[in-house]
């Protein structure tokens, strides 16, 4: 039996499977005693709209459910989609519609146990934003930055909703219950996911590699035809050959005519043009789910898998950890066995002393595409030839002692600035001298600007310290809003200000890059970076907002460095980014249109990709798997970018110089439009 109805004007067709009386009533006993709810019938939707909504009540989702869901702790919903990109499930209670991100593995049936938690709960206590907000699992991952919370006492429906489309993607649902414990994540059918190259199993696209053979031969091709001499007009530094200034033997800032230049060592003018997490390995968690992986040859297998005994041996890894709870999900990803395909793939390019030909192929592809800027100086390390360095950019760790609270310190503990100055010292002591680092970040898209009061909720409620008794005492004699905020921004203060003197006693001769906040952080917070040499953000949009770059150059008069910025596509079975184009050629215009409208402004001197190597099918550690990278996890490059950025290299002094204007062209995120303001995609607080 099928029926159709309509909801929001999209059609949703619903079939019954044919079963037996005796096997359906038992299926339903069995449901209820175990989930509380049977089986539901099976819908299917097709998202064809800008902003496509589906919406059900729950009689329609299934009858046996109920609209108090207080005693259960996961949302059980099997389902199928036909593409990696992400849809929000959203529940609809008496009086709102909270939200949350599904990134599903396309192409095959999933369980995906999603805590209700994530629903009913605010953000969390994370070191940074995507700590916060992403929730890896074991056949999809889920992202609860936006879409609200609220208390689960009278759901009354759910809804699906995807934003702009691309290629007209289905859903199919076939069941919803209800499970007090964790029922586990799983892909119910069509394991392994991953092929013996890490590509997804349950997608084709061109290119897609067939064989070993055929690798071998594209990876040929490119060095052949690789132009190893780089763009013209270029020092050895990657700053424009034709112009002049003061060389200091280090890089600095120096505005000119109004506008803000890097100057490299030499004295040319320089725009930074960078690509983050540039290494060998790119991990994704193999423990607790190794039916979803084809197995390696024991020799490239030893390469490519790390585990707690040899992670330290897994240099420049792309993964990063989450605080986790659930059965379905590490306790801690640092602990479980990891595999790189990518690092597979190189070994069968280059052996098992793989590096130094990647690092020698890194740096010609780095300047053949006019790509001056690396973050991390691994590449510089394995370079056989060492007139081929690149100009790169790091990041200080460890410089928070003890116990985090949103990514901050104990900043007024006894050890607080002897250990600040220990690991400075340490970590800049051996670049001090090296000409070719411009200079260093001292943190990370902190998540608690515009979340203080919570953050003082943290440290009240936390374990005894020194920030504790500060507070307790400060708020004696008045706790209000305002006071809290003073004494979170008097605190990160007195953060910066111990880090800013550390550094510059360890290192004078580099730039102090200062913190990549993320979003769109409050006034008050941005006002305390008149400390750093340079303000730089991570910006997730089509071009760095006009409004923004204003609005911080007047608060803080320094030189604005994009941080991160990146654009993707759906397919693979990848998803697309914090920002989608709908293909590989609209990515390349996004490029474009984000670099070029960010030199057009006189305060911003670079602009710095994230990242490298596409994420993995089955997520990095904290669950993302986006299509993001220079290159795929075959090692090859996706030409439609790099040939959109070269030409857009080519241009930058002349365009930052207000020469020339940048481009017009908007890139397109779907066939069924893009929206002027990315925000509109569904992730406002990065973005």
């Amino acid at each position: 039996m099928s029926l159709t109805a309509r909801f929001v004007g999209v059609p949703v067709s619903f079939s019954r499977p044919h079963v037996s009386v005796g096997r359906f009533l038992t299926a339903i006993l069995v449901l209820l005693v175990l989930s509380g709810g049977c089986r539901s019938s099976t819908k299917t939707v097709i998202f064809k709209e800008p902003v496509s909504t589906h919406e059900w009540t729950l009689k329609q989702i299934n009858p046996e459910l109920p609209s108090d869901w207080s005693d259960y702790e996961f949302l059980v919903v099997e389902f199928r989609a036909s593409s990696s990109q992400r849809f929000e499930l959203g529940l609809k209670t008496a009086t709102q519609h909270v939200s949350k991100r599904i990134h599903p593995y396309p192409n095959v049936w999933v369980r995906a146990a999603i805590p209700l938690r994530f629903y009913r709960q605010g953000l969390g206590n994370a070191h940074d934003l995507a700590a916060t907000v992403n929730q890896p699992r074991n056949s999809y991952w889920i992202n609860i930055e936006a879409g609200g919370h609220g208390p689960t006492t009278d759901v009354r429906g759910m809804s699906v909703i995807m934003r702009y489309p691309a290629n007209a993607p289905k859903l199919e649902i076939r069941s919803v219950t209800l499970a007090k414990t964790d029922p586990g994540d799983a892909v119910l059918e069509g394991n392994p996911v991953l092929d013996e190259f890490g590509q997804y199993v349950h997608a084709d696209w061109p290119g897609k590699a067939r064989s070993e053979a055929e690798l071998k031969a594209a990876w040929a091709a490119e060095s052949d035809s690789m132009n190893s001499t780089g763009l013209p007009d270029r020092c050895p530094y990657g700053g424009f050959a034709s112009t002049q200034s003061k060389g200091s033997g280090f890089f600095r800032v120096e505005q000119i005519d109004g506008r803000w230049w890097f100057v490299c060592p030499d004295g040319h003018l320089f725009y930074s043009t960078g690509v983050n997490q540039i290494g060998t390995n790119s991990g994704t968690r193999v423990s607790g789910r190794e039916e979803m992986f084809t197995p390696l040859p024991p020799d490239l297998a030893r390469s490519a898998t790390t585990t707690p005994a040899n992670r330290r041996a897994a240099t420049n890894s792309t993964s990063t950890s989450a605080p986790t709870t659930s059965t379905s999900r590490p306790s801690d990803n640092r602990r479980e066995r990891q595999i790189s395909y990518y690092t597979a793939n190189l070994h069968r390019r280059f052996g098992r002393d793989f590096r130094p030909a990647w690092a020698d192929l890194t740096s010609r592809r780095l300047t053949a595409w006019g790509l001056n800027t690396a973050y991390g100086g691994g590449v510089n390390e394995g370079l056989r030839d060492k007139s081929k360095r690149i100009p790169y950019v790091t990041g200080l760790r460890n410089l928070a002692p003890g116990t985090l609270i949103m990514g901050m310190p104990d900043v007024y503990a006894d050890s607080f600035e002897q250990h600040v100055q220990n690991e400075v010292t340490r970590q800049l002591t051996p670049m001090k001298d090296d000409a070719y680092l411009i200079g260093y970040f001292i943190g990370n898209e902190p998540p608690w600007p515009s979340r203080e009061d919570q953050f003082v909720d943290l440290v009240l409620q936390g374990s005894e310290s020194k920030m504790q008794a500060h507070f307790k005492a400060q708020l004696a004699s008045g706790d209000t809003p305002e006071r809290r905020r003073e004494l979170v921004l008097a605190a990160f203060e007195r953060y910066l200000g111990v880090i800013n003197a550390a550094t510059k006693k360890a290192d004078p001769n580099h730039l102090n890059l200062g913190i990549r906040f993320g979003g769109t952080p409050p006034d008050y917070v941005v006002k305390l970076a008149k400390g750093f040499d340079v303000y730089s953000l991570n910006k997730y949009r089509w071009d760095p907002p006009p409004e923004q770059i204003k609005n911080v150059y007047e608060l803080v008069g320094k030189p604005i460095l994009i941080g991160e910025f990146h654009i993707g596509v759906p397919g693979r079975g990848l998803a697309p980014g914090l920002v989608q184009a709908m293909n590989q050629f609209e990515r390349g215009i996004a490029y474009q249109f984000y670099v070029e409208g960010g030199a057009a402004h006189p305060e911003v001197i670079g602009s710095h990709w994230f990242q490298w190597i596409d994420q993995p099918a089955t997520g990095r550690g904290d669950g993302e798997n986006y299509n993001i990278g220079w290159i795929d996890v075959t090692d090859r490059p996706y030409s439609e970018l790099v040939e959109a950025a070269k030409i857009t290299h080519g241009r930058l002094l002349e365009i930052h110089s207000g020469k020339i204007p940048p481009t017009k062209r908007m890139p397109k995120a779907s066939e069924v439009g893009t929206p002027p303001d990315v925000r509109q995609l569904g992730i406002p607080a990065i973005q």
